[in-house]
């Protein structure tokens, strides 16, 4: 399959996002989620920032704290034997988990796709007992004329999915938790389907170790159930290890496509392509057997978390998906794919 990758990738990166306060610095800058307003693109971004580290032997934790409404710093050893560094987004205490760094969400404006205007605050921060290690990874639906933008909230009560909606991305209406810990990924599909709203989510089962795609149901946007498994890794294969909902479903004149997100058991990224019946989003018509999109270029394979691409929102227009991923955990890439080949790659049966 033939993909087209912007010559100057990565379109956005750390250097280009002003730290949203003094002594902090961005240390990402991925996962956006994106939509057409009127005549622009918009990114909500997901931008990770750390302390800037003073003492090498020490490491500092950002964590939202409530009731100071504030951000405050714990301090951890680097040569305390009982803490594990040994993955550059987390610190594993003997009795908690803290990652670190904290992310929030940055609005970015374009007129072309490719140039952004990135602003200087956060467009949604942490606020809440539910968001106290940040808000990652937004997609945005567009229903019924207003945006709605899900995200994932981190704390140590667990990983949730959370709900905002907004009309022109200034200011936004928070409606919190609609899928309970451990749950990520979530995707709105545009628009009611049979009377109902759809959405894929994706649970996670620690004891059978499952990672997998499952799609729900709702009346109202806010209270979800009819819960169904949808698809999961398959065995040898470059989603073999978990998978994802990655962009918003598009609906194309052959059904629901949804392009989603699988890790190998060498935690390696991919981007592939289902198919999913246009009345009935459960019913999955045909999947891709091999990546739309891998990690192959340095500033997909070398970061902040190497080999990583991820997908949180793209564009179908003119026949073309205009997809804008994270890289590495690291920047904000640009590619397209031709619609038809991405059709053609699609194999009945290509499930689990």
């Amino acid at each position: 399959m033939e993909v087209f990758r912007r010559p100057d990738n990565p379109i956005i990166e750390s250097k280009d996002v002003k730290p949203s306060r003094d002594g902090f610095e961005v240390v990402g800058v991925f996962n956006a989620g994106v939509a057409r307003l009127e005549n622009q693109v918009v990114l909500l971004l997901r931008v990770a920032e750390k302390p800037i580290i003073s003492h090498p032997e020490t490491v500092f934790v950002p964590i939202y704290d409530v009731a100071k409404n504030d951000i405050v710093l714990k301090k951890f050893a680097k040569d305390d034997p009982a803490n594990d560094f040994s993955d550059p987004r987390l610190i594993v205490t003997p009795t908690k988990i803290y990652l670190t760094s904290l992310s929030h969400l940055r609005l970015a404006r374009s007129q072309d796709g490719i140039n952004f205007e990135i602003e200087e605050t956060p467009a949604m921060a942490p606020a809440t007992d539910y968001e106290t290690f940040g808000l990652e990874d937004a997609r945005i639906s567009l229903i019924d004329g207003k945006y709605y933008v899900t995200y994932t909230a981190v704390s140590p009560l667990g990983i949730t999915a959370c709900l905002a909606s907004t009309e022109d991305f200034t200011t936004f209406e928070r409606y919190g938790v609609i899928f309970c810990p451990d749950n990520k990924d979530v995707v709105l599909f545009g628009g009611r389907i049979n009377g109902k709203y759809y959405a894929l989510s994706r649970p996670d089962s620690p004891l059978f170790k499952r990672q997998d795609i499952w799609i729900s149901e709702s009346d109202d946007l806010f209270c979800w159930g009819n819960h169904r498994y949808l698809m999961g890794p398959r065995t040898n294969c470059w989603d073999g290890k978990k998978v994802g909902a990655g962009a918003v479903p598009i609906k194309t004149k052959q059904g629901w496509l949804e392009i989603y997100h699988g890790a190998d058991s060498d935690d390696r990224y991919c981007l592939g392509a289902v198919l999913l019946n246009e009345k009935e989003p459960s019913q999955i018509i045909a999947r891709s057997q091999t990546p739309v999109l891998e990690p192959e270029t340095d500033y997909e394979c070398e970061g902040f978390f190497g080999n990583i691409v991820f997908s949180c929102g793209l564009l179908c227009e003119e026949g073309r998906l205009r997809i804008y991923y994270g890289a590495a955990d690291t920047s904000i890439c640009y590619a397209e794919l031709a619609l038809a080949d991405v059709m053609e790659c699609l194999k009945p049966g290509e499930n689990d």
